[in-house]
């Protein structure tokens, strides 16, 4: 395989729990050396199920190909120790509150008046300034604040309240959203020398979903846009989505429904949004004397897009899933064990999963003594001392 895209950049990573920490794990993928610098006692993500002997997998999916150094930032000596080793990196990420840096003296005007090249990619719930900044927020919180709860809640007709949200989609959109600023911040130093401060929040992540939804609310509409939700099957629910006009026509002779065609109802793509329901029920009547397998066959045969709906582990062990190569082996102190490639590849195969995930601290020797030229007595003062742990 060819050398990784990014490499010969260095980026210190200040952040955790998983939108942080998801960005810095892109930017590993694609070469970048992160030192993930963590406080004494780990990540508290290092505590997380599913977890074997103590390791966890949700850590080691965040944050494998990383390398550990833990420091007391609250220790003046731990915080100097800091601001020297930034003097050697290129990129900054955190994702505390905003303030939380500056008050530890290592927020982005400290920093970029020592390192002016340096890009300081700061994440939060609701951006770096106004009137929310200062509050705290997961990504759930964000959920319901940016519209996408109350959105997904009207979409759902007869739910009695907005639905739970198990999956982090916030996390991840901010943490994909991060990766890209980043690059596009090295990409302008390239060009001028200056760095920047990035400042990338899950709000404005969750409301650039909202793409309908958002003109939506400016401009009326004559009819509610066309939703494709599960039809019945045999054997569970399958996904068909019609949208074109070929689209439909294909499913109307697929399923033997050539009569469809002529159904003033259906005809046509804004006849078929005004009585989007009555197509649904047509289509299920279908699908609910057939297994979604076969389903799967007939539709696509046809080309009309179509998928039954899987657990993650029927994803996994999916032939195309494989094919691809979407799944590398990540490796901890407790063996080895499944984790998504990123989700791009490169026809040089230089992007790709970094598999060793870092025990906490392991590094210091590397950060501490050959970057920042600590002897060995040095570094056993420091551990001694509790301002790092090696």
């Amino acid at each position: 395989m060819a050398d990784k895209n990014m490499s010969g950049v260095r980026v210190l990573d200040f952040s955790t729990m998983i939108a942080g920490p998801y960005c810095t794990r892109l930017l590993t993928d694609c070469g970048t050396e992160v030192i993930k610098l963590e406080p004494l006692g780990g990540d508290d993500m290092r505590k997380g199920q599913p977890s074997r002997e103590g390791n966890s997998t949700v850590f080691g999916h965040l944050n494998c190909g990383k390398k550990s150094i833990a420091v007391d930032l609250k220790s003046p000596e731990g915080a100097a120790l800091v601001r020297e080793l930034v003097a050697e990196c290129d990129v900054v990420v955190e994702n505390f509150r905003p303030g939380v840096m500056d008050r530890l003296g290592l927020g982005y005007e400290s920093l970029s008046a020592e390192n002016p090249a340096l890009i300081y990619c700061a994440i939060s719930g609701y951006g770096q300034e106004g009137p929310r900044a200062s509050q705290p927020a997961y990504a759930p919180i964000v959920h319901a604040a940016s519209g996408y709860d109350m959105t997904n809640f009207h979409y759902q007709g007869d739910a009695g309240k907005p639905a739970q949200t198990g999956t982090f989609i916030g996390d991840v959109l901010v943490a994909v959203y991060a990766f890209g600023a980043v690059q596009t911040a090295l990409l302008n130093r390239e060009r001028t020398g200056k760095g920047t401060l990035v400042d990338v929040a899950l709000m404005d992540s969750m409301i650039s979903l909202l793409i309908y939804e958002c003109q939506k609310a400016q401009i009326p509409v004559a009819s509610e846009r066309r939703l494709y939700g599960p039809s019945v099957t045999r054997d569970g629910y399958v996904n068909v989505a019609a949208i074109t006009q070929r689209n439909f026509e294909n499913l109307a002779a697929a399923t033997g429904h050539s009569e469809w065609l002529q159904d003033d109802r259906f005809a046509t793509i804004t006849a078929r949004s005004r009585f989007w329901q009555e197509l649904a029920v047509e289509v299920e009547g279908w699908t609910s004397r057939h297994t979604c397998a076969e389903c799967e066959e007939i539709l696509g045969k046809a080309g009309v897009p179509c998928s039954r709906y899987l657990e993650v582990e029927d994803v996994i062990e999916d032939p195309q899933i494989k094919s691809r190569g979407v799944f590398a082996e990540a490796v901890d102190a407790a063996g080895s064990f499944l984790v998504p490639n990123a989700p791009f590849k490169f026809s040089d195969g230089s992007v790709h999963l970094s598999p060793k995930v870092p025990q906490l601290g392991e590094d210091a020797g590397y950060v501490f003594g050959t970057l920042l030229g600590r002897d060995e007595a040095a570094l056993g003062r420091l551990a001694d001392a509790g301002i790092i742990v090696r």
